[in-house]
């Protein structure tokens, strides 16, 4: 029996293991499908005791170790390389606790994110990380600490990771973090662990804070004659303290693919360009923060649309709908370089125009839209009917002025993406080296050998 044979005899069930060349294609990749790696092996793990025993072994051996949630990673974060061992979560997607009493759940980390929201929604609680793609897993979302539309007024996954379960390279299996509410005992290593991409260690159970369901929710449509005009009402609104839960800002030549590919429309066609917000809370408290932007942004918007579905039009469900599907939009027309670039908010604008001033010059179709209330600008890089020679070249040509404009602006290259092995060059480009070698001088406390998902992001 061959070394990585001996898989078998580690995992209950041996028909949860699969060794190359019979490893399907998509467990080779991200979402995205075209960055492949190669892997020994695929492990549909079922508890803590698989994890931890398959990561001892394949620390013995030195057999890289990638995990994976749902696979819908757009920057390579679940590549594996060099023939690893793919430790695949889906069947460990229990939820283990709700605790009313301290507000708290306990799951493991291949939950999907959307069932896990309805869940506790059901119960009376409320899970406020809200990235795009919601059939990702929890754990996934924690190792790329995602964002998402509402994280202007939630925060992000971060902030509601209160302990894990985790199991280091070696097998060795603990638990950080608990119900505490405060803790300044010692480091935290949970911080650490959330937003590494995998390599660190591997989550096996999740403890994460909940709020009580919002009383009611309201989207607001606002239409501008200029994207300008609508950048410039972010910081007015976010001054008025109204504390909206999500501000969304989208050109109108990006609505109008939406508009496409799902074959629903926006209000205000003439519009250059729309800020989308929603509000929650109490009524009361709800319909004074529509008043109170309605009156601050009288001057400066052509209109305030209250998204109350007395049109077709004006369905929430349906705006927001064609906001959440603008990647697919896209992917639909030609193949594309999503980017998730983060700048300060007064740099938005800014940043946008040097975008489209990039597109006449190249020649290269972008597409931007995002979340205008933390500067978050995401990015549609167009491939067109580039040949793969001149798409290579000319996408890189064209990231190395997107991330330089970015630094310029004091940005950053990912806000809530992660680096994954796409990003890797640029990291390397635009980051001290005194960072990294602390980012490493970590991963080696963690991770001896260097067996997670050793080519992904800051690891050298």
């Amino acid at each position: 029996m061959s070394v990585i044979n001996q898989l078998t005899t580690l995992i209950q069930d041996s028909s949860r293991v699969v060794f190359a060349p019979d490893i399907e294609e998509k467990y080779l990749s991200d979402q995205l499908g075209r960055k492949k790696g190669n892997a020994s092996a695929l492990v549909f793990v079922n508890s803590t005791e698989e994890v931890s025993a398959v990561l001892r072994f394949a620390y013995k051996n030195r057999i890289p170790v990638t995990p994976r949630g749902a696979g819908t990673n757009l920057v390579g974060s679940t590549v594996p390389h060099d023939g690893s061992i793919i430790l695949d979560f889906s069947k460990m997607n229990r939820i283990l606790e709700i605790d009313s009493e301290n507000f708290t759940a306990t799951v493991e980390p291949g939950v999907i994110l959307e069932d896990f929201q309805q869940y506790v929604e059901n119960l009376g609680f409320f899970y406020p990380p809200d990235p795009g793609e919601k059939r990702a897993s929890i754990g996934g979302n924690i190792s790329t600490n995602a964002g998402g539309m509402r994280a202007v007024k939630y925060g992000v996954t971060r902030n509601y990771v209160m302990g894990l379960e985790l199991v280091l390279a070696d097998g060795t299996v603990l638990t950080v973090g608990g119900k505490n509410r405060k803790d300044t005992t010692g480091l935290d290593i949970k911080d650490i662990v959330v937003g590494s991409e995998g390599t660190l260690a591997v989550i096996t159970k999740c403890l994460l804070r909940l709020i009580g369901k919002p009383e009611k929710s309201q989207s607001i449509l606002v239409s501008f004659n200029s994207l300008q005009d609508g950048i410039e009402a972010v910081p007015i609104i976010l001054r008025q303290n109204t504390n909206p839960t999500a501000v969304e800002f989208i050109e109108r030549k990006v609505v109008k693919l939406g508009e496409d590919f799902l074959n629903l429309k926006y209000p205000d066609p003439e519009a250059a360009a729309y800020l989308l917000l929603t509000f929650d809370g109490a009524a009361a408290e709800i319909d004074g923060a529509i008043q109170k932007l309605s009156d601050g942004l009288k001057d400066s918007s052509r209109r305030v649309m209250i998204l109350d579905g007395s049109k077709p039009e004006l369905d929430a469900a349906n705006i927001w709908k064609i906001r959440g599907c603008l990647v697919k939009a896209v992917e639909a027309v030609s193949e594309q370089e999503p980017l998730d670039i983060v700048v300060p908010i007064a740099r938005v604008a800014d940043f946008v125009a040097f975008v489209n001033k990039l597109e006449k010059q190249s020649g290269m179709r972008m597409i931007s839209f995002g979340h205008a209330g933390d500067g978050n600008v995401h990015l549609c890089v167009v491939r067109g009917d580039r040949s793969n020679e001149v798409w290579e070249k000319e996408l890189n040509a064209n990231l190395e002025k997107l991330y330089a404009e970015a630094k310029e602006s004091g940005g950053l290259i990912s806000g809530e993406h992660g680096l994954g092995v796409s990003k890797r060059d640029f990291f390397f480009a635009q980051t001290p080296a005194q960072n990294v070698d602390l980012m490493n001088a970590i991963k080696k406390s963690f991770d001896t050998k260097g067996i997670l998902n050793p080519k992904t992001s800051y690891v050298k």
